[in-house]
């Protein structure tokens, strides 16, 4: 195992896993994989931006490392379509080129945002059964099923002639999943018994104890809870979960309600499955239009925006500015869903809405059987391991806490040897344990309107202190000989009130402090400018105890 170290390059003798995203994170999962001199992409996410990030909805894994070894990547696989595993692909793929493998769903998906990009006839995009087995470069596949909360996810073999290794994609172990295969548990079974080097895995719920439950538990939930209810019911769930959407859909159906879809990602979905062979049973929804005609104790809404995005459907809806959908008091909003981890304070504010406004909230606090998680619980982790028996086990999809306890209970199994990998770092895999190699770089980027830009760029910091500080902008129009040619102009913004009578205040300390500078002030603009910048930002932070931003504007007359 010495050549990476030597040349950069992965040897034949060597396996390599370098994760660019989604470890020590939730979201944004990109891995890599290095044998013989190639290299494998196994998906390629992202993740939300944040207050820290005002304006970007969007983060996306820095694949500079992708392109700099782009001649040596040989293909990106996909585990499942949710947006963390493939929801950056139609934005850097023209930066990596190479081929991408799925199956018939995801690559439904996947098809769906390539032509966003008009790349929908530029991509190689190969569908494989479910079960699986194909090559790609010097790597030879095998999909193998597990259960996830939406269609298709895959578990993916990796076998070189250095060694086997699982990489488990986001799975649980769900005895009714209600819309495809269960777990193929008998070729999990002969894969362990085959011998596997390393198992690369979910960590997502590593802190729970005993199983994640049934899909199946969750549509009897929302049969009962729908039948118990008057007036108009909203059914706020992932549109990618579409065993969900059939359940809440059945629930609209069997209680005697038409049910209508609210949301274009639901609507995105919800086609991709029927092209599939899914929800071929159900009759076409309604949309929120013709929802609109129908008496209240008649429809059911299924909506976006369970996690109180503020575009979403159903924010728009506790605002009251969805132009179909109205919700009032003894109405009711069922959240068949979990908070992500930073999304509390958007939920609140949604559901703080609609309770205002009379509506009767039923959420997993009230309900917990209307929800159920799509990862795998510690006894789930712990039956994997038993399945596989690998020698190294490497935790990922989780922050720092899930990838430790993770770390922990496999070696509770007696797998020999783990390690708590980082972005950015190169593992050498080998029988006699895991061995970092390198440190590369990891970053993100955002994208920021239809650009793509560093996470710090200068861009997002001057809005995080405009967010904090506000922003003050000063006009001068100044003669050559020092004198103001009129009273400088000052908006302010952010802070306070401007109108108030101390900003006025701030024009007649602006007139002083240019007729005190002094003729070398006068005679180079840039230092006039840092000059009075300093001493505004002086005389603001004493008045407000603010220290915006200023900019000076100098009109030489």
């Amino acid at each position: 195992m010495k050549q990476y170290k030597q040349t950069g390059i992965a040897g034949k003798d060597e396996i390599l896993f370098l994760p660019l995203g989604g470890t020590g994170e939730i979201g944004m999962n990109l891995n890599l994989y290095g044998h013989d001199g190639q290299w494998l992409m196994i998906d390629c996410g992202i993740t939300f931006g944040d207050a820290n990030m005002p304006g970007v909805e969007i983060v996306l894994p820095d694949i500079s490392f992708v392109e700099d070894n782009r001649d040596r990547l040989v293909g990106l696989v996909l585990t499942h379509a949710h947006e963390d595993h493939l929801g950056a692909v139609h934005h850097l793929w023209e930066r990596f080129g190479c081929p991408i493998y799925a199956t018939a769903f995801t690559a439904s998906i996947l098809r769906r945002k390539l032509a966003e990009k008009n790349l929908e006839n530029s991509v190689p995009l190969h569908t494989i059964e479910l079960s699986g087995r194909f090559n790609v470069g010097v790597f030879a596949l095998e999909f193998i099923t597990l259960t996830h909360s939406i269609p298709e996810p895959n578990a993916i073999v990796i076998r070189t002639a250095s060694g086997t290794i699982l990489h488990t994609g986001d799975w649980k172990f769900d005895p009714d999943p209600l819309l495809g295969e269960n777990a193929d548990q008998s070729a999990l079974t002969r894969l362990g018994d085959e011998g596997v080097l390393a198992m690369v895995c979910d960590s997502t719920n590593a802190l729970l104890s005993g199983r994640s439950g049934s899909e199946g538990d969750v549509r009897k939930a929302l049969r009962e809870t729908v039948a118990s209810l008057k007036g108009r019911v909203a059914v706020a769930c992932f549109a990618s979960n579409v065993a969900r959407l059939e359940s809440a859909a059945l629930a609209g159906y069997e209680n005697g309600r038409q049910v209508a879809l609210v949301g274009r990602s639901l609507w995105r979905m919800q086609d991709a499955a029927r092209e599939n062979g899914y929800l071929v049973n159900l009759p076409p929804f309604l949309t929120d239009m013709q929802a609109a005609e129908l008496p209240r104790d008649d429809v059911l809404y299924i909506c976006t925006g369970s996690q109180g995005e503020s575009r979403a459907a159903l924010a728009r809806i506790a605002r009251g500015d969805h132009a179909y959908v109205k919700l009032e008091k003894g109405d009711h909003v069922v959240f068949s869903s979990r908070e992500i981890p930073g999304n509390e304070q958007a939920i609140a504010n949604v559901q703080e809405k609609l309770i205002r406004a009379g509506v009767n909230l039923i959420t997993a606090i009230e309900r917990p059987d209307i929800h159920t998680s799509g990862h795998p619980n510690r006894d789930e982790l712990a039956e994997m391991y038993q399945f596989i028996k690998p020698r190294i086990a490497l935790p990922v999809h989780g922050t720092m806490r899930h990838l430790v306890a993770h770390a922990e209970l496999a070696k509770s199994y007696q797998v020999p040897y783990s390690l708590v990998p980082h972005n950015g770092m190169i593992v050498g895999l080998h029988a006699s344990g895991p061995s970092v190699l390198d440190m590369v770089y990891a970053g993100k980027v955002a994208l920021d309107g239809s650009q793509l830009i560093e996470t710090g760029a200068t861009s997002l910091r001057d809005r995080r202190q405009i967010a904090q500080q506000g922003i003050a902008v000063i006009s001068l129009a100044i003669y050559e000989d020092g004198e103001l040619a009129d009273d400088p102009i000052v908006s302010v913004v952010g802070i306070d009130d401007p109108m108030e009578a101390y900003w006025d205040g701030l024009v007649d300390f602006v007139i002083d402090l240019v007729a005190q500078s002094d003729q070398t002030l006068m005679g180079d603009e840039k230092m006039l400018e840092a000059y009075l910048r300093a001493r505004i930002r002086k005389n603001i932070f004493k008045i407000s105890g603010k220290k915006p931003q200023i900019h000076i504007h100098i009109l030489a007359v």
